[in-house]
């Protein structure tokens, strides 16, 4: 266990939820981690709750269900909360009912409109808002697309603001990146939806009947994951296995309340 900056003998008995990110923290891209199975086992031993909480939108939930089934984890949709369902959340509370138009992946367009989004992915004058998702099917005439669409006086939302997206060989631009890039050309910058904002930590610990006490939030990005359980008030642990490293925890100012090299040294820790 990492012991260069936190308190080591912080009090875990007490946590029952936990928040897990999934690309870099559990698996990378299609490779599960070693531990992930046993911390997972851990929770349920002791009567607690895992949800996955992911930036990524480029899937489904129910896409993700399959995905981590057939890695042997056990999980249904009960166990994932991801961004797309927070920034549909978002659309019905701010925008009300309105014809969105949604760049992404064809699972995230299909998921939009599954939780009750009217969506469109060409021009249409009734367009009321534009919402932009992690994009694993991306394209020049996408990018063309939506320069053009953000010329509109209307709401632009990204799912999440991640700059890179962890791979088997390294990293890959992620939602976040695409925007900044969409904002040197346009001069428009979206209303980010997904972690660091603590809407999707609320929405699982009020659905599950959590308090802020017995929850932690576990990932691999301080940026996204740690600032997010800071935002929501809740412990929050850094892993070392995806993005994040002991340099970018000590420049940034957001601390996590522990630090692990992996989620093999957390299960370790907590099963002692």
């Amino acid at each position: 266990m990492v012991q260069d900056f936190f308190n080591t003998n912080f009090d875990m008995s007490n946590k029952k939820l936990f928040l897990l990110d999934m690309d870099g923290t559990i698996y990378n891209e299609n490779q599960i981690f070693e531990g992930t199975l046993d911390f997972l086992d851990y929770v349920d031993k002791i009567g607690g709750k895992y949800v996955f909480i992911t930036n990524n939108s480029s899937k489904s939930v129910d896409d993700y269900v399959d995905k981590v089934n057939k890695m042997g984890i056990k999980a249904d949709r009960s166990n994932f909360y991801t961004s797309t369902q927070a920034s549909a959340a978002y659309i019905k509370e701010h925008l009300g009912d309105v014809l969105v138009f949604a760049s992404g992946t064809k699972s995230f367009v299909k998921e939009l409109k599954e939780l009750g989004i009217k969506v469109t992915t060409r021009f249409n004058k009734n367009i009321k808002g534009i919402i932009m998702g992690h994009d694993t099917e991306l394209n020049y005439s996408k990018l063309r697309k939506l320069s053009e669409l953000l010329l509109l006086d209307v709401p632009y939302i990204a799912t999440n603001p991640d700059l890179v997206c962890p791979v088997s060989f390294g990293y890959t631009p992620d939602c976040g990146s695409v925007a900044i890039m969409l904002e040197n050309a346009t001069g428009r910058k979206p209303i980010y939806i997904g972690k660091p904002e603590p809407t999707m930590i609320n929405y699982v610990m009020k659905k599950f009947g959590y308090s802020k006490d017995e929850t932690c939030v576990i990932g691999d990005r301080v940026y996204t994951d740690i600032a997010s359980g800071l935002n929501a008030g809740v412990c929050s642990i850094c892993l070392l296995s995806g993005e994040s490293t002991l340099k970018t925890i000590e420049e940034d100012p957001r601390k996590p309340t522990l630090v692990f090299k992996d989620i093999k040294e957390l299960y370790n820790q907590l099963s002692k």
